[in-house]
């Protein structure tokens, strides 16, 4: 299997490069590296939990890498192949606002049904604080329960408990403190993180 996934075909790159914001350099680079930590050419959910607990140590990435996993293995085969991985990658890492947002609503949306609910959201902001392993100081969003209620009581238009995307997408643009919250800015923690945990930047961090 690894024979198969060493080398990139040509149109393989001239697909990656037309369908990403990644150069044909970038995209060998990262073809290269991708096999050095898969030399079989696929990304487990078990090798993807793993990158994660390198670079959150401090917590249990456990569920929040999972729930990733979900949105970059597109093909739902259990494993991530590279150009899933790459496609991915170029949205968390370079895509504009509106990528990025859509991206993370996949995230949140759970069971792919068109909308956020309370539930949803709580699941992924747990996660995101069992991952982080510290809870925030300010005292309206120091449990996963109260920065969800926080986040419904902005985004939540009409008051059914369930967000679209042109809600999520526009509560997140109307108010840059969600925006802050969600991690899509080019600002902060821009720490030295593995490709796969660039995603992370899609998420709302607790701090």
């Amino acid at each position: 299997m690894g024979k198969k996934n060493s080398k990139l075909k040509q149109e393989t790159i001239d697909r990656l490069t037309k369908d990403t914001y990644f150069s044909e350099k970038e995209v060998r680079q990262w073809h290269k590296g991708f096999l050095k930590d898969c030399p079989n050419g696929l990304l487990t959910e078990q090798g993807f939990i793993k990158i994660y607990k390198q670079f959150f140590p401090q917590g249990d990435p456990s569920k929040f890498a999972s729930l990733v996993f979900r949105v970059f293995d597109e093909n739902n085969d259990g494993s991530i192949e590279f150009e899933e991985f790459i496609r991915a990658l170029s949205i968390t890492s370079r895509g504009n606002l509106d990528e990025k947002l859509h991206w993370a609503f996949r995230l949140y949306d759970v069971d792919n049904d068109g909308f956020i609910t309370r539930d949803e959201m709580y699941n992924i902001v747990d996660a995101i604080y069992q991952m982080v392993g510290q809870q925030p100081t300010s005292e309206d969003d120091n449990t996963p329960q109260k920065r969800v209620d926080k986040i419904f009581d902005q985004m939540d238009k009409n008051h059914d408990d369930r967000l679209t995307l042109e809600e999520f997408r526009e509560g997140s643009k109307a108010d840059p403190r969600i925006v802050q919250a969600l991690s899509l800015g080019d600002g902060g923690q821009q720490q030295q993180q593995p490709a796969a945990t660039s995603s992370t930047r899609t998420s709302p961090s607790p701090g």
